[in-house]
């Protein structure tokens, strides 16, 4: 995009900023001048149950509402529309809302639409949604307008609170989400079914969000900030770094490349703001269509797992590190994120020269144990438009890696991620691209997602070890006990490798010297209503 173009959006921008309507509900907050936040997210969909990507989850924060959150600058959740929320037996966790709570079109928010958004996430278990995170979940009962008993399959469920602030935990109008589909964009902004610091006023998916203050929200975060805030979504880190680098916009969040990161936090007139990252990059194999899975002609499982441990052993990830990313991103031999109570490098212990490098030696050796004829052909695909543009390099260097030694031949491939999120839950990729932002502060939210009955990859990795020991993490109460079970859980997929942990980064944020505000904390949520411009 030329700086003309860019400019030309800004005053759009601009335009649509201080127009917002405010919606029945009313504009909260102190006011101040509207905002225009730049990204690359990409939005899959408005509606909870059928998204579980970052880039609609960001909407999400800022226009529904949470029964527990996180409190600004803190991992930590409390509760948000609740009036208090706590285990009132082994398997029952009780929330009381508060009273008086209405959505942004006027409807009564009771605990029948917290029941109703639950409930939908079951029922509809969208291949796409977030619904694995309540797999600890027997039913919901709404007691009385405003007490809801959420029953629990197993006790003492530790990550449980932690879920309620989670993509599968924003509260929903039920006179505007039905129980058994999802509900399109079109009718989730025209039904105002909003009742968080935010309204959606206009929506262009993957192009243009507008965003009023509501004044009906009576939760944690407190009124909004800033009455108006825009979202303008970018196709790519360049065009992203270019509006930045004009001020077209004025924040950048999500995601620059590291060369822009670096240049743009030099530049006068603008400042970087970081925090906490949790981010992790990884390869995810399907158990039933990678070379020798289970759906293939020559199916053979012990085969198939030399095929994978193989890979494991060849990729240098400090080379993607540095060469790729700058030193920006940190080798990752775990699914755990370092710095996460429990995270190990079970990776590391077990593949390559065992020190974090690769070993074409190791490798071939397995594949000759197993009876594997090389090279093997790896059809692997990744994402050029949702995981930042240096994909493209970071997959080109892993395919290098591969072929290095003659043992792989790989068909590299890429699509964009409106397909994409749709065709790796489908078997369509053997082995594929995938980056994960926690949900919460808690090692289980890199372990239970990821591989209970193959979680949201719905790869086939079903392990009834890595289950058992996943499921007692969730319930042990001693800490120590728990840290135990969440590094033998590693330890077991490292073991099967259903994954390839690659890299680790963290939180960046581009912003004006006008602006203030940005919170990058340990909650992994970017919020609107804490932004101020001066």
């Amino acid at each position: 995009m030329s700086a003309a173009a860019l400019l030309g959006t800004a005053v759009l921008l601009t335009a649509c900023a201080s127009g917002g309507s405010g919606g029945s509900g009313g504009s909260g907050g102190s006011g101040g001048e509207a905002i225009t936040v730049g990204t690359t997210d990409v939005v899959t969909a408005l509606d909870p149950a059928g998204s579980y990507d970052n880039g609609s989850f960001a909407v999400m924060t800022n226009v529904y509402p949470f029964l527990l959150n996180h409190e600004i600058g803190s991992s930590e959740v409390a509760p948000d529309i609740a009036e208090s929320a706590e285990f009132t037996a082994p398997t029952e966790y009780t929330v009381k809302l508060k009273s008086g709570l209405k959505f942004a079109n006027g409807h009564d928010l009771t605990s029948s639409d917290v029941k109703h958004s639950f409930d939908r996430q079951v029922a509809i278990a969208d291949p796409s949604g977030p619904s694995s995170l309540l797999g600890n979940l027997e039913s919901v009962e709404a007691v009385d307008e405003t007490t809801v008993v959420f029953t629990l399959k197993e006790a003492n469920d530790q990550t449980f609170p932690q879920v309620l602030s989670t993509p599968v935990a924003p509260i929903v109008d039920e006179e505007v989400f039905p129980a058994d589909k999802l509900a399109t964009d079109d009718e989730i902004v025209k039904g105002k079914a909003f009742a968080g610091q935010y309204t959606l006023e206009n929506f262009k998916k993957n192009d243009l969000a507008s965003y009023q203050a509501y004044d009906g929200y009576d939760g944690l975060w407190g009124p909004a900030k800033t009455a108006s805030v825009n979202v303008k979504y970018f196709a790519d880190e360049t065009n992203l770094s270019q509006a930045m680098e004009t001020k077209a916009i004025d924040v950048a969040f999500r995601s620059l490349s590291a060369t822009d990161t670096e240049k743009l936090g030099k530049t006068d007139g603008l400042k970087l703001v970081d925090g906490p990252g949790g981010a992790i990059r990884y390869i995810v194999f399907n158990f039933d269509t990678q070379p020798f899975g289970a759906k293939t002609p020559e199916a053979d499982p012990a085969k198939a797992l030399a095929v994978r441990q193989a890979a494991a052993d060849l990729i240098d990830r400090q080379k993607i590190a540095t060469q790729v990313y700058k030193d920006t991103f940190t080798p990752l031999f775990s699914p755990v994120a370092q710095g996460f109570t429990g995270a190990t490098d079970a990776f590391k212990e077990l593949y390559g020269d065992a020190k974090g490098g690769a070993d074409a030696g190791a490798a071939k050796a397995r594949l000759e144990a197993a009876g594997v004829t090389t090279p093997v052909t790896l059809q692997l695909q990744y994402n050029p438009d949702h995981y930042g543009d240096a994909s493209a390099e970071e997959y080109a260097l892993i395919k290098q890696q591969l072929e290095a030694d003659g043992l792989f031949t790989v068909d590299l491939q890429s699509t964009e991620w409106g397909q994409y999120s749709k065709d790796f839950p489908a078997d369509a990729y053997p082995m594929y691209q995938l980056g994960w932002f926690p949900d919460f502060s808690d090692a289980d939210n890199f372990l239970t997602p990821f591989f209970v009955d193959g979680g949201f990859f719905n790869n086939h990795y079903a392990s009834p070890k890595t289950n058992e020991l996943i499921a007692q993490e969730r319930v042990a109460v001693d800490p120590a006990e728990r840290t135990s079970l969440i590094e033998e859980a590693q330890a077991e997929v490292a073991k099967d490798v259903p994954m390839i942990p690659l890299l680790q980064g963290t939180q960046v944020a581009i912003t004006t010297d006008a602006i203030d505000g940005v919170v990058l904390d340990g909650s992994f949520k970017f919020r609107l209503g804490t932004i101020t411009k001066q």
